[in-house]
């Protein structure tokens, strides 16, 4: 379970990841990440936000990131 000041620190760390970065967490981070874990919706509402404000998984920054 993450302290609110751990939850606080992964938000601050999502405001400043890349667009690939963040495309990359998308596409490879493992199953059950906190990021996308139910048990922390504002981890998964912060970086829905941050990704969607690039424009998402766009066809150039899926071709960068690969497979």
């Amino acid at each position: 379970m993450l302290s609110e000041e751990e939850i606080t620190k992964a938000i601050e760390h999502i405001n400043n990841m890349t667009h690939i970065e963040l495309a990359s967490m998308w596409r490879f981070a493992p199953s059950g990440h906190i990021y996308f874990d139910k048990q922390y919706p504002q981890l998964y509402e912060a970086f829905k936000k941050r990704f969607d404000s690039f424009g998402g998984m766009t066809p150039e920054v899926s071709k960068e990131v690969g497979w």
